[in-house]
């Protein structure tokens, strides 16, 4: 019987020990090879940017959360209470966050138009799938320096383009305007530079053949049910 009773009482404590285990978010895989995204985003670029960049970003956050209740909430609860937080993690856990879902807005044989609901809404914000990509361009291009451009959802349910300095993304309570990011372009040098140099305006034309809207229709519809 006491056998019984010490067994069911170190079960009950391991599940609050890791019941208590902040939400530690993990390095995922890439969707896809390096080479997936030719001709349009570079193999070389994209190893070193996910191998190197992103998972520096990563190793960076963890180091700088360990010890404190960051991430207790999740990364991206956490993002939006930024400024309370040292510069490290908005610089690392942002760079985490913006390249994960880099990462997953894009896709092999994908970009065309998008469909359903989403069209819906870009065609009400900004008139025309057209004249959307045209002020996306707008945004990637008059980011100076480093940093990102982004398709948001408002607290309203629509749609609107920002951009964001560094690792910033519109989550943090930072900038000027807030909003749930459903797709984000790495504007910094060393998402495109081995292949395009210094014309990012290019680099900008040839994400569209890469964007995986399926993954942006599902981000926006999550981000609907969020607000």
């Amino acid at each position: 019987m006491r056998k019984v009773l010490f067994l069911v009482l170190a079960a009950l404590l391991a599940t609050t020990s890791l019941q208590a285990q902040p939400a530690v978010p993990e390095f995922a895989p890439l969707p896809y090879a390096f080479d997936a995204l030719e001709p349009y985003i570079d193999t070389q670029t994209m190893e070193i940017h996910y191998s190197r960049h992103h998972r520096a970003y990563y190793d960076n956050m963890l180091k700088a959360a360990s010890g404190s209740a960051f991430l207790e909430r999740g990364l991206q609860e956490a993002l939006t209470e930024i400024a309370s937080w040292p510069e490290a993690l908005r610089n690392n856990a942002g760079g985490h966050f913006n390249h994960d879902l880099f990462w997953r807005v894009m896709a092999p044989r994908a970009g065309g138009e998008p469909q359903g609901k989403l069209a819906e809404k870009i065609n009400t914000a900004f008139e025309s799938f057209e004249k959307f990509k045209e002020e996306f361009k707008k945004a990637a291009l008059g980011r100076f320096g480093s940093g990102w451009a982004w398709l948001c959802v408002d607290t309203d349910g629509g749609l609107f383009i920002t951009s964001t300095a560094n690792q910033d993304n519109p989550l943090m309570n930072v900038g000027n305007r807030k909003g749930i990011p459903i797709l984000g372009l790495d504007v910094w040098e060393h998402a495109y530079y081995l292949k395009y140099q210094n014309q990012r305006g290019g680099y900008i034309d040839a994400f569209w053949n890469v964007v995986n809207w399926p993954e942006v229709t599902l981000r926006l519809e999550r981000a609907l049910a969020a607000n």
